[in-house]
């Protein structure tokens, strides 16, 4: 029967590398307890190959047959049935003379049993010894003195020449936080090292496997052999739980890098979440055994306990003095003082809810600030900004702000942490709280960028880091981060306001937001339209009095129904435009950088298709590109360029001439013509809605194209003016402002 190897190459997953650590051997059985796999250095423990065991019955191989009578089949489903999918269960075992300490645990259809010594480089009695020790480490009450005893007892349990407490951040990378070593060594404690170090899958076998030894890194791995294949390769078996599952080569080289001979680590846990390590290193190869590790094991988890227990106690009183905070501005809002006097007038304020430089609510349209914030105008963009977020639950939040909205690097001194929480889904309403810029040297073990080495058919591989010289980097644009219990206060008085809101019908806000908005559209034309409706509306009733009087003639009846329905037509082009002019004030800016040149032409050709004078010439000169809405802009041409069209049309060669240049701050286009011209004293007049320069009386129009101009001009923040001379021509001038690419974003 064949054989096939299941050493892989460093890009399998770690948890199927394929091989074991070489301080002991390992087998794996299926449901029957047929020997479905066995490391190859099985030989050199037992004397008896791999090949003699695979396929054979637990029960059936001479070798488990000790001068003890102990079955190792009865005891492995004995020890499985005590398993759970995430921990071990051990019994000691005779094989050869050699005691072992049989690890065993049920996986993925397989019995695996880990075959370690029972010897060990320790001396001294563990267990007398961990119980003082842990004595020690919870008289501790403050973390970083919890932190540094814990390193001072492992230490003296296991006789590591180095050990450190090591703490993963959010981003992944750790940091050395508390450090026990020989005198001899240079201190590590400070440093940072890159998440890229103990990568992603590897800190996640860290929660399952809570100790990891390595007992010697220049020890050469046993391959796992097995009969199993598929495709003419060995199915990879999964040693996610096994005690000797390899080491991935790019770890082994790495900590050879670091001169280190043997590794040994104990997980911290703070709930389900890693916190950190306790990470041993000796510079010469060191076993401990499984019982000892165990017992390591403890002090790993009553850390974490500790841990876990101090931080929660720091937080609660933090928590604590927030929701004081929110206790009190909730008494505000609940005697009825409004919603802006409570959170910014009082003792007690938004600032002080939660640990910040400065606060800001926006509420109703308007901006109120407390403490040392930003500026109104940054202020206003970054609510805009916010509003076109989608982000879970109402909130935002970052200690890094310029990375996500790059125009808080100007303010970092007040800006660079925010965290938002927004008051009503419907409204742009928010309460914001400001960090300022914390700077902060972070000393590497060495430059934290991975190398990557290309091999010979260009594929690029990633090699560990050989130096390990202290590198620093300065850490600029970045607050003090936002803790839990902070969001939780921010979250509680959004919840409170909101409910004080709905005390006084926050739907009725809704509906008179509304209401205001088109209140504002009725105030801008209600006037003007009743005005100017009256002139078709008069028209209309005058002839249809006539016609019902009776006493005219055919012919004249039809004269007057056609006059009565040149007035309806009027008044419906006139309502049309209406509701053009305010759609403009209601449609929302959609920015693009827009091809003038292309709109200009397209529009060009269809204004002479349009008009048929055969010696009408329409120039377009310079033409730099606009950014803003691009329908919009194409009204603001089309009406511009066609009433330049128009009002010249009864010269004899009418011209229009386009031209635009840019300044450091707007884009400025130019459209002139050499038709009747405008008299100065209407040059205002004119973009007034239903309004019309007297001299224009005999061309068709409403008098609304120059108006919605004016309004899509403004919500561009650009401008409209005219220079014209009668009987010569006039030019419109039209400004635009130039937008910077964090706006065009946003």
């Amino acid at each position: 029967m064949g054989e096939s190897n299941l050493e892989t190459c460093d890009t399998e997953p770690i948890h199927i590398p394929g091989s074991i650590q070489d301080h002991g051997f390992s087998l794996a059985a299926d449901k029957n307890l047929v020997v479905t796999y066995c490391s190859k250095n099985i030989l050199k423990f037992t004397g008896v190959g791999a090949q003699d065991i695979l396929g054979k019955p637990l029960q059936g191989i001479a070798i488990f047959k000790n001068e003890l009578n102990q079955n190792l089949d009865s005891l492995v489903l004995f020890a499985s049935q005590q398993d759970t999918s995430s921990s071990q269960n051990a019994f000691h075992y005779q094989v050869n003379g050699q005691f072992f300490n049989v690890i065993v645990h049920f996986h993925n259809g397989y019995y695996i049993l880990d075959f370690e010594p029972t010897l060990s480089h320790l001396t001294h009695d563990l267990q007398s010894l961990i119980g003082r020790s842990l004595s020690e480490i919870l008289a501790d009450k403050k973390i970083d003195s919890l932190l540094g005893n814990v390193a001072q007892q492992v230490r003296k349990i296991i006789g590591y020449e180095r050990v450190m407490v090591y703490k993963f951040h959010e981003d992944g990378h750790g940091e050395v936080v508390a450090e026990a070593k020989s005198d001899s060594f240079e201190s590590w404690l400070g440093l940072h090292y890159p998440a890229s170090d103990i990568p992603k899958q590897a800190r996640e076998l860290y929660k399952i496997n809570l100790v990891r030894l390595i007992a010697d890194v220049n020890s050469t791995p046993s391959a796992l052999l097995t009969h199993h294949t598929e495709g003419g390769k060995a199915l990879p078996l999964d040693l996610t739980y096994s005690t000797l599952r390899a080491v991935s080569p790019i770890h082994i080289q790495y900590l050879k890098n670091m001169g280190v001979a043997s590794s040994f680590s104990v997980s911290i846990l703070d709930g389900d979440k890693l916190w950190g390590l306790i990470a041993c290193h000796n510079y010469t190869p060191r076993f401990i055994n499984y019982r000892e590790r165990e017992s390591a094991k403890l002090v790993g988890q009553v850390l974490s306990s500790a841990i876990t227990f101090r931080e929660q106690e720091e937080d609660q009183q933090q928590a604590a003095d927030h929701r004081q905070s929110v206790d009190m501005i909730t008494r505000y809002l609940l005697r009825n003082i409004a919603v802006q006097e409570a959170l910014i007038n009082q003792e007690y304020t938004l600032k002080d809810v939660l640990n910040c430089g400065g606060a800001a609510l926006y509420f109703e349209n308007k901006l109120y600030v407390t403490g040392d914030a930003p500026d109104t105008s940054f202020i206003n963009k970054l609510i805009n900004w916010l509003d076109e977020k989608t982000y879970a639950d109402g909130f935002y939040l970052t200690n890094k702000l310029a990375e996500d909205f790059p125009l808080a690097g100007k303010f970092k001194a007040t800006a660079s942490g925010l965290l938002a929480c927004r008051l009503e889904r419907d409204l742009k309403e928010y309460m914001l709280w400001f960090r300022p810029e914390v700077k902060t040297t972070v000393k590497w073990a060495g430059n934290p960028d991975k190398i990557v080495n290309t091999d010979s058919n260009g594929f690029g591989h990633i090699s560990p880091r050989n130096s390990f010289k202290e590198w620093s980097q300065q850490v600029e644009l970045s607050s003090v981060a936002w803790k839990k219990h902070e969001l939780e206060a921010a979250v509680s008085l959004r919840d409170e306001v909101n409910y004080a809101i709905s005390r006084k019908a926050n739907e009725l806000r809704v509906i008179n937001e509304k209401l205001r908005l088109a209140y504002e559209e009725l105030d801008a034309f209600s006037y003007t339209i009743s005005h100017d409706l009256k002139n078709p509306l008069a028209t209309i009733k005058s002839y249809s009095q006539l016609i019902k009087k009776g006493d005219r003639s055919m012919d004249k009846i039809v004269m007057m129904a056609d006059r009565i329905d040149v007035g309806t037509q009027k008044m419906q082009l006139m309502i049309d435009e209406v509701l053009a002019y305010s759609k403009v004030g209601q449609a929302k800016l959609q920015k693009h950088v827009i091809d003038m040149q292309k709109l200009l032409e397209d529009l060009r050709d269809d204004l002479m298709v349009a008009n048929n004078h055969q010696n009408l010439t329409i120039e377009i000169n310079e033409a730099p590109e606009l950014i803003g809405d691009k329908i919009m802009i194409m009204q603001v041409f089309a009406n511009v360029v066609g009433n330049a069209v128009k009002y010249s049309s009864k010269t004899e060669f009418p011209k229009v001439t386009i031209s635009g240049k840019q300044t450091e701050n707007d884009v400025v286009y130019a459209v002139s013509d050499n038709g009747i011209g405008i008299p100065k004293a209407e040059h205002e007049r004119i973009f007034e809605l239903f309004s019309r320069a007297d001299g224009g009386k005999n061309f068709e129009g409403t008098g609304v194209g120059l108006s919605i101009v004016k309004r899509i001009l403004g919500k561009h923040d650009g401008n409209i003016w005219l220079d014209s001379t009668m009987g010569v021509g006039s030019v419109f001038f039209m400004s635009f402002r130039r937008y910077d690419s964090l706006e065009i974003a946003n």
